[in-house]
């Protein structure tokens, strides 16, 4: 058994993330009830900076705050925004574009899959050739990252179909926001999914929705108490909440979200994760690991690569957990051929040099 490493673990999963010493002090706030004006003045706060990191214009987006994972925050966009007599288009190309699925079967609604092998780029030509034959597709749902894989599918030509045939965008952007372009106006998204604990470097327990304030109208079905998008983005507009807060989570968030502006916002946090994932990409790719995409098809959070020849990930695993370093397994079908590394939280080039010679170390 190797000797473990001194130091705490750097987390190069997909979240939840290594925090910076700041954000995990921040979580010792004072002991705070949500009823209280001092609540309503934080989650205010948290509000604007949210919408601050893609520059959108409160009076026609909002910021909804809840407690939860991310999926709490997929579920609570298609819950509440899915369409109620028409149908909706879902994009899968891996786990999470799937479970967009899975919600819209549980709350009743009438969907379209649009099937991919994981990891498979859209086919433009086959989603337009689908939106003809389903004309009454009124609503599309997909991953923007998808971290089955690390692939990053291109919002734009989706986007530009879903403008033509005025169908609504709802997008995952739980393992994007805060680090990849997000073009709102531009895409026209009428609603993202995220969280606190993946590009923005907060903690577990906060999710929330960036929806257009008119896509949150009177006529949006409710199908659920606890994830209803209406009635949180009422009673936060007015300061309050529905429903108990984790608010540690919360004050965590408000420090990272501040600590993200000093750093430069989401084109900085993207030039961060580049240079770390080239950086651990090109190391392995002289070691002989192949990335499993090609080059430009992954985001910059996440890349998965194939297993070293007769290393199995448990063995990968253990070995670098003991070098002070927590990876990610494959999914499916990937769960004994890859592993995925994610450069988000507080990771530094030294970090990654670290992790690529305990790799080396193994493969010798």
């Amino acid at each position: 058994m190797n000797k473990p490493d001194a130091r705490p673990l750097l987390l190069l999963n997909p979240g939840p993330v290594t925090l910076s010493a700041r954000v995990r002090a921040a979580m010792g706030g004072p002991d705070l009830c949500h009823r209280e004006p001092e609540f309503a003045d934080l989650q205010r706060a948290i509000r604007g900076r949210l919408l601050q990191v893609y520059g959108l214009d409160p009076r026609r987006y909002a910021a909804i705050l809840m407690t939860g994972s991310g999926t709490s925050a997929m579920e609570a966009m298609i819950a509440s925004l899915g369409p109620a007599n028409s149908r909706m288009l879902v994009i899968e190309n891996g786990v999470y574009g799937e479970r967009l699925s899975k919600i819209a079967a549980i709350h009743g609604m009438s969907s379209v899959p649009m099937t991919l092998k994981w990891g498979e780029a859209i086919d433009n030509a086959r989603l337009r050739a689908l939106l003809d034959e389903h004309q009454d597709v009124s609503h599309l749902a997909m991953v923007h990252h998808e971290t089955t894989t690390g692939r990053l599918n291109a919002i734009d030509p989706i986007a530009r179909l879903c403008a033509e045939r005025r169908v609504t965008l709802l997008l995952d952007a739980v393992s994007s926001f805060g680090a990849e372009e997000l073009d709102f106006p531009g895409w026209g998204i009428a609603a993202c999914a995220a969280t606190s604990n993946k590009c923005l470097h907060g903690v577990p327990g906060t999710s929330f929705v960036i929806a257009r304030r008119d896509a949150l109208g009177d006529d949006a079905p409710q199908r659920t108490l606890y994830l209803d998008l209406a009635t949180y983005c009422r009673e936060q507009d007015n300061d309050g909440t529905p429903f108990t807060q984790s608010v540690q989570s919360f004050y965590a968030l408000a420090e990272a979200l501040e600590e993200f502006e000093e750093q430069g916002g989401w084109r900085a946090r993207h030039a961060r994760y580049e240079a770390l994932a080239e950086q651990v990409r090109s190391g392995l790719l002289a070691l002989g690991i192949r990335p499993l995409l090609p080059e430009g098809a992954s985001s910059v959070v996440l890349n998965a690569y194939h297993l070293p020849a007769n290393v199995s990930y448990e063995r990968l695993h253990d070995h670098l957990k003991a070098h002070g370093f927590v990876i990610y397994s494959g999914q499916g079908s990937y769960a004994k051929s890859i592993f995925r590394i994610s450069t988000m939280g507080e990771i530094t080039a030294e970090d990654t040099q670290r992790l690529l010679s305990a790799i080396a170390a193994l493969l010798r």
